[in-house]
């Protein structure tokens, strides 16, 4: 099975994360996405993510009427903070069978040789990348591993959302509704 990792905090999950998802699964012919809860991003401070098992739980309620979609906690298990090249390694070790695609954001890409090992990512792996507004252009586009994918470029942060239920507004069609409903009775973000 050809299986695209979407590696993110989902802090929270929104519909953005799940039209790119659905629209890279369907370009780039993936039999399912797996969406990689990151306990700890090694770019962000932990202090300001929802606990773990909270994101992981908003991600399941949001994929659950998708059977391309799997909500995994396989980072939950691995030294932190997690390093990509070390979870793809884990990841293929665990499942042989399968072959990995990396899901990311052109906004990465000018970054992207900052990353542990980028270049075995690049060989081994390769990347599946949906366009971002505003991003800079990056040589490793024209990488033979590196697929461009034209994806709706929509603008949904989960800063924004976060700030929103700060301020009591409403966050309706930003989040899947279930989400939205946990949220609000866990009094997330608040």
């Amino acid at each position: 099975m050809l299986i695209g990792l979407f590696f993110g905090s989902f802090n929270p999950i929104h519909i953005g994360h799940l039209i790119l998802a659905n629209t890279i699964a369907e370009k780039a012919d993936l039999n399912q996405v797996w969406f990689i809860v990151s306990p700890q991003n090694p770019f962000k401070k932990a202090s300001s993510l929802l606990h773990e098992f909270d994101r992981l739980d908003m991600v399941r309620l949001a994929i659950a009427d998708n059977p391309k979609f799997i909500a995994s906690d396989i980072e939950f298990h691995l030294p932190k903070p997690s390093y990509t090249i070390d979870t793809l390694h884990h990841i293929q070790q665990k499942f042989p069978q399968h072959t990995f695609k990396l899901i990311i954001g052109e906004d990465n890409l000018k970054e992207f040789p900052k990353w542990k090992n980028y270049e075995q990512i690049l060989e081994q792996y390769g990347l599946l990348v949906y366009r971002r507004l505003h991003a800079q252009a990056s040589e490793i586009a024209k990488h033979p591993n590196v697929r461009l994918i034209d994806a709706p470029m929509i603008d949904i942060s989960a800063t924004f959302i976060r700030e929103c239920v700060r301020q009591h507004q409403s966050i309706k069609y930003l989040v899947h509704e279930d989400v939205a409903t946990l949220i609000r009775h866990k009094k997330f973000y608040l």
